[in-house]
């Protein structure tokens, strides 16, 4: 398929109870500043198939949705991907918001160096109150090498020393992972831990995302935090890494490149 070279895909899964907060997720992707030439299209896809997701967006032809069968966050989110278009898929929970200049951070980077596949970036917590609080200790801004990550998460109880949920992927290493891992929850964290196997990465110093805390959210369900279903995921993810390290060779992990090794001046950045 021939992609545009220079739009970046926003991927957003959505569930019921996540509607009420695409209008403030819109409106930090509407808000953001690109590189001359870039464009972002934002891929909204309904884990169900209610019809209640895009009767609850703008009208904004950037904006393309979708929905399939109840299937949870991994599917939903790899369904979206059937519209990707472009070098760069972006994740953004629905959710949460993304914070100024974030989505060209992360286009400098990956525009700047072909052999960074992902990139990553500080998200701060943000409570119901609106008031904001770091999520975790962050590593040192900069290059990640393959394998950094899955380091840490082996060494502290399964915990990631970056933030899953502000990951942006190059398009042709996503869909060469499979995409997201089929899994009830960790989704995000198998995509992120399967690209640090077979690629260097990117940790942004910079906030990028707006990590909202509330009742509803998946991750705060006494189900994600069963211990049997917990160890199993884990199980899975470590066995794809593994798999991964023995069977991908640096020449893989190293396709043509597909931006141009051109960096950006954000200060010279003008509205989309």
């Amino acid at each position: 398929m021939q992609r545009s070279t220079r739009i970046i895909s926003v991927v957003t899964p959505v569930h019921p109870p996540s509607i009420p907060f695409l209008t403030a997720a819109y409106a930090s992707l509407r808000d953001q500043r690109l590189p001359a030439g870039w464009q972002w299209r934002w891929l909204v896809q309904e884990d169900g198939q209610t019809g209640a997701v895009a009767a609850a967006l703008p009208d904004d032809p950037r904006i393309s949705t979708g929905t399939n069968r109840p299937g949870g966050p991994g599917v939903t989110r790899t369904m979206a991907l059937s519209r990707v278009d472009g070098p760069l898929v972006k994740v953004l929970d629905a959710d949460d918001r993304l914070t100024a200049d974030a989505l060209a951070r992360d286009i400098a980077v990956l525009a700047a160096d072909p052999t960074i596949g992902w990139t990553t970036a500080r998200a701060l917590d943000l409570a119901p109150d609106g008031s904001t609080s770091a999520v975790a200790t962050d590593p040192a801004p900069g290059r990640l090498t393959a394998g950094t990550v899955h380091r840490h998460w082996q060494a502290n109880a399964h915990q990631l020393p970056v933030h899953p949920a502000t990951l942006c992927i190059r398009t042709d290493l996503l869909f060469a992972l499979g995409g997201w891992m089929a899994l009830p929850a960790s989704e995000d964290t198998g995509l992120l831990l399967a690209a640090d196997a077979v690629r260097d990465g990117y940790f942004i110093g910079e906030a990028g995302l707006l990590y909202r805390r509330w009742a509803g959210q998946v991750t705060s369900q006494q189900a994600h935090w069963s211990p049997i279903e917990r160890a199993n995921r884990t199980q899975v993810i470590e066995a794809r890494v593994a798999a991964l390290r023995r069977g991908w060779t640096r020449t893989d992990a190293a396709p043509t490149p597909v931006l141009a090794a051109t960096s950006y001046d954000l200060d010279e950045l003008g509205p989309l």
